[in-house]
């Protein structure tokens, strides 16, 4: 764990000066748009609103499809990031939350402290979920479960591949290592810190448009990022929703997916936004 947390961001300290006045090949780009797009869509349409909060039904296909593009986000097995996001739901910003930053108090000091621990710190510390408890539908799940136990080999594809493509493709071990750095690490890196500050900064600063019994906010400036994640006080307003970005502007990509998916057949039951279920949560900023 510390080596796929810690390292990354080191990586990219070191592939910086190799890069400048150099810059990025297009190559190199589009894998890391490509990686970005597959393992970020795999976690937040397959991990997080399919298997955690059951915002809609899917295809088996589909289903194994997204468990397979979310471990190649490199944030777990399926069944261990269920558990822990379920249980983060069950006691949002309280005792048992496994990564509140408002763990250590209120005060400005404490909050400092409580958003390492939001975005990185509970992970370091390994205090895994119960996943009987809190996933058990995951765990029973034989598709899953074979998704799970592939999950090391699916880390290593999700950083191999990019080097392997880039040096078929370059003929280069530049080509291989380029690819390594930019479409493996630090795209991992990328995506990693996106979804953490969710767990951090969208519990922290943004704004509160619907009443929840946590401090979650929606914070703008990761809505594309993050596929739409960051509208994170309309989630957890409505946590079976399969779209976040309720309200007016707010961009959702992964709703966006999850309609496409509609369209074709390959996903029913969406639970799409509904008047009845956000309205007597709506703040007046919401309302107005």
């Amino acid at each position: 764990m510390w080596t796929f947390i810690i390292g990354p961001p080191l990586c990219l300290i070191a592939a910086v000066p190799l890069a400048w006045g150099r810059g990025l090949s297009p190559l190199d780009v589009a894998m890391a748009v490509a990686a970005y797009l597959v393992s970020g869509f795999g976690l937040t349409v397959g991990y997080h609103r399919l298997f955690t909060h059951r915002s809609f039904k899917a295809r088996r296909g589909l289903r194994i499809a997204l468990a397979v593009a979310g471990s190649l986000g490199v944030e777990g097995s399926p069944v261990q990031w269920v558990a822990n996001h379920r249980r983060h739901h069950a006691f949002a910003d309280r005792e048992g939350d496994p990564h509140s930053p408002w763990r250590y108090g209120t005060d400005s000091r404490a909050l400092l402290k409580g958003l390492v621990h939001a975005h990185i710190g509970w992970m370091l510390k390994r205090e895994l979920s119960n996943r009987a408890r809190f996933a058990p539908d995951i765990a029973a799940d034989p598709d899953l479960r074979l998704v799970g136990r592939l999950f090391g080999l699916l880390t290593a594809a999700s950083l191999l591949l990019p080097a392997l493509a880039g040096g078929l493709v370059t003929g280069s071990w530049t080509g291989a290592l380029t690819g390594f750095f930019w479409a493996g690490l630090i795209r991992m890196a990328l995506l990693h810190h996106v979804t953490w500050s969710v767990n951090s900064v969208c519990h922290v600063a943004g704004r509160r448009p619907f009443a929840s019994r946590d401090k979650a906010t929606n914070f703008w400036p990761l809505a594309l990022l993050s596929f739409g994640e960051s509208w994170h006080n309309s989630h957890h307003a409505d946590p079976t929703g399969a779209r976040h970005g309720v309200l007016p502007g707010q961009i959702d990509p992964a709703a966006r997916l999850i309609w496409v998916f509609e369209k074709l057949r390959w996903v029913h039951d969406v639970r799409w936004p509904n008047a009845d279920r956000l309205r007597p949560r709506a703040l007046p900023e919401a309302a107005g």
